[in-house]
């Protein structure tokens, strides 16, 4: 799988500009601010509909502007797809694929699959619950249409709940219709539960593999799901927290509310752990991602990596750099020197500059 183009029109500080990429190491550089991030971006969004950062549509669309495109071109087994995607100011997002609309953007997830490596993906390990169930979200949608359908269907029944425990506060006699919504999301919900915790233990083999063998068998890394319930009691959980869910007016207890522990040498490591710690089990959940991608669909994903290099140590760039022969990669950094200094061959470079880009030779080391 590979992208073999995209084009921006009006998005972010690009007025127009067309990408031809390599299907080997593609190397978007420059100085900082001048739009190298923004090309991943618009690859993310033709690839899942969604910015990586969690932007809006309205912020991605070039200022003085009123809309936004982009053309797409994916290879995936021996075809070639065009995904465009059109953004306005005031109204929904359009997409289509081969020329063709389509009524719901979940359809266009898992046609590409995208690994997005950034010094973000911190937060994964660091930062709140939320991140981590965004991270389960976005890898499990782009392979399980099953995951997608039940994950899509468990957040319209979380919201029909949420807003009938509000109106159950006003009007009583409400409460006792909460029982449909309840089995409903017990339905859904136990699905989830399900598929999670098997993504999650496959991804825990991989990664301790991964990250073994990066820190040279010095570290032990685990990831063990954390649910907010169990399956089994998802139903009795519901039931027992009645009460409390009218008087707060939302639903305390299911999977929208789970997590991900990552644990070294048998301590939490969002609490005990160093920073390079940290970026190590990143780096390590990146490549068991890109991993899982592979096994699930028979084919590589495609990486992007923003600012990473800068990020890393040598020992680290090297094991990236060794780990990700034969993916199509896209990077991007202020300068070659690292990549001529460690001896890296780059297939593409883009020298990004206010919004414009300038396709260089290919550089052989």
């Amino acid at each position: 799988m590979i992208i073999q183009s995209i084009e921006l029109s009006n998005f972010r500080n690009y007025e127009r500009e067309v990408f031809h990429f390599h299907e080997g190491t593609n190397v978007l550089y420059g100085d900082n601010a001048q739009g190298k991030t923004n090309v991943l971006e618009a690859i993310f969004v033709g690839g899942t509909t969604k910015s990586h950062k969690g932007s809006r549509d309205r912020e991605m669309i070039r200022t003085g502007e009123k809309e936004a495109h982009l053309r797409y071109f994916i290879e995936k087994r021996e075809k070639v797809f065009r995904v465009e995607v059109h953004m306005r100011r005031g109204g929904s997002k359009g997409i289509a694929i081969d020329g063709l609309p389509i009524r719901n953007s979940n359809e266009l997830l898992g046609l590409s699959n995208i690994v997005f490596f950034s010094p973000e993906d911190l937060s994964i390990i660091k930062d709140g619950p939320e991140e981590r169930r965004r991270f389960i979200d976005m890898e499990m949608c782009q392979l399980n249409k099953a995951y997608l359908f039940y994950l899509t269907q468990y957040k319209k029944i979380l919201k029909q709940r949420n807003a009938l425990l509000k109106q159950i506060q006003e009007k009583r006699d409400l409460r006792s219709t909460l029982e449909i919504w309840n089995g409903q999301l017990v339905e859904h919900g136990s699905k989830i539960i399900q598929l999670r915790e098997e993504f999650v233990e496959e991804l825990n083999g991989l990664m301790k593999r991964k990250h073994a063998s990066l820190t040279g068998g010095k570290e032990n890394v685990n990831i063990s799901y954390d649910p907010n319930c169990r399956q089994q009691d998802f139903e009795s959980r519901l039931f027992m927290e009645e009460d409390r869910d009218i008087l707060m007016g939302t639903t305390t207890v299911g999977p929208h509310r789970d997590d991900m522990i990552f644990l070294t040498e048998d301590q939490d490591l969002r609490r005990y752990g160093s920073q390079g710690q940290k970026r190590t089990a990143a780096l390590s959940l990146k490549m068991a991602e890109i991993e899982i991608v592979e096994r699930s669909i028979g084919e590589k994903p495609i990486l992007l990596l923003d600012d990473v290099l800068s990020e890393l140590d040598r020992n680290r760039q090297n094991y990236l750099l060794e780990n990700i022969k034969g993916i199509q990669t896209i990077i991007t950094c202020t300068g070659l020197e690292e990549f001529v200094k460690n001896g890296i061959n780059i297939d593409r470079t883009f020298e990004i500059i206010r919004g414009t880009s300038k396709q260089n030779e290919t550089i052989k080391v």
